[in-house]
């Protein structure tokens, strides 16, 4: 059997694919981080491994990327799969390019495709642009992304401006009329281009993608690639449902830390409707007693029907006034620190569900949780699995910035059962 290994460079990133791959059929298991002892991998179709290297330096990224590797090789695992986010975040520097180029030295390999077209999500590439719902992704609310803003929609672009390669395009004529083509396209790009762009509108276009790049040891992109090579995988899909029982004895809370368009719509939607605290972050930065005072004014709520909302989301011109005076980088880690605190927190009071969106909160509150491996359940909004954290009564959903509706966190609560 063919084993998948994916290497995601954040939390939300790993549970996003895992779902995609679930819901065409694969078992999938997920690890937060490289475990330290071997995994008995038998009747397992793809092992993810999610580690936190979106936005650190290129060559810690590097370095973890590749230990990951090493890991899921030990596993069997026969190809890998770099899962990066969908909005293709990264700076000038990386980490995607350079993460990439590793593996491809890593695996001896001269081509590998870049592919974050997640059309059930509204990502799209056309002549190898990325659009997010029909905008061009430097026209999006990405632009305004507080630690990778993203101000170009040229994959070639921004790709060659990080990595040590050319890039090239199959655009969507030759995907969608002429799929006969696409080998032999691939085949005249060898030795020319080291990244291929296909263009994708559908998902059709992404099993396109999927046949045509079967053979590759390594494959990029964002979770409907992994979606198309496990339904291609039809011998070996299990369809019998991996529904999960989420208990509704225990409390549960929502912690909301990205700053995106959508998550601000499903912040200002929840708190019309449930309890809601706003962090204070002069408070997080100065205050040794607002943990404390956060989570009493948590447990004071905890009773009530709909789960009580804490944020520290903002719209982007309030996060800048604040960077501003203490640059970006240092508010990040500190909100993070204390979402991982207050999650760790929480549970030690009787906290069994979190509800939780933005990639590095995510992060942040499963390292507080000290989750280690999890189970892949039902999706919630495309690729937003809840899970259930391996051999404990736990759940948790991550939720990346930009996905799911804007009633998401009420929806999530509905999974709850007696």
């Amino acid at each position: 059997m063919t084993r998948l290994g994916v290497i995601a460079d954040d939390f939300t990133g790993a549970t996003d694919i895992a779902s995609f791959m679930v819901k065409a059929g694969w078992r999938v298991v997920l690890f937060n981080g490289v475990p330290d002892e071997a995994f008995a991998a038998d009747g397992v179709n793809a092992v993810v491994i999610a580690l936190k290297s979106r936005s650190i330096p290129a060559e810690d990224a590097v370095c973890q990327s590749l230990a990951a590797a090493d890991w899921l090789k030990e596993q069997g695992c026969d190809r890998l799969f770099f899962k990066y986010c969908s909005t293709f975040d990264s700076t000038a520097q990386g980490n995607i390019g350079p993460v990439t180029d590793a593996l491809m030295r890593y695996l001896n390999t001269s081509m590998t495709v870049l592919c974050p077209a997640v059309p059930d999500n509204g990502r799209t590439i056309v002549y190898g642009h990325l659009f997010v719902n029909g905008e061009l992704l430097n026209e999006s609310g990405m632009r305004h992304h507080p630690v990778t803003p993203m101000t170009c929609s040229s994959l070639k672009t921004l790709m060659e401006a990080q990595s040590g390669g050319l890039c090239d395009n199959v655009t969507i004529n030759t995907v969608k009329n002429q799929p006969q083509e696409i080998s032999a396209r691939l085949t005249a790009l060898e030795g020319k281009a080291k990244y291929v762009i296909f263009d994708v509108l559908d998902n059709a276009d992404l099993l396109a993608v999927a046949q045509a790049t079967a053979r590759f040891p390594l494959v990029t992109g964002a979770a409907g690639l992994g979606y198309a090579i496990a339904a291609l995988d039809t011998q070996q899909q299990d369809l019998s449902g991996h529904d999960m029982h989420i208990e509704a004895a225990g409390f549960a809370v929502v912690l909301s830390g990205s700053c995106s368009s959508m998550t601000n719509q499903q912040v200002d939607f929840y708190q019309q409707r449930a309890s809601s605290l706003a962090l204070n972050v002069e408070k997080i930065l100065h205050d040794a007693n607002y943990l404390t005072s956060v989570a009493n004014w948590v447990l004071d709520h905890a009773p009530e029907a709909l789960a009580p909302l804490v944020y520290a989301t903002q719209p982007p011109q309030i996060i800048e006034i604040v960077q501003k005076s203490y640059g970006a980088a240092f508010v990040s880690e500190k909100i993070e620190r204390f979402f991982a605190d207050l999650a760790r927190t929480l549970n030690a009071a009787g906290f069994n569900k979190f509800i939780v969106a933005g990639g590095e909160t995510s992060g942040a509150v499963t390292q507080g949780l000290n989750i280690r491996g999890m189970v892949i359940g039902e999706a919630v909004a495309p690729g937003v699995p809840w899970t259930q954290v391996l051999d404990e009564k736990k759940w948790v959903i991550l939720k990346s910035g930009n996905f799911g509706n804007s009633d998401f966190f009420l929806k999530a609560q509905e999974y709850f059962h007696d």
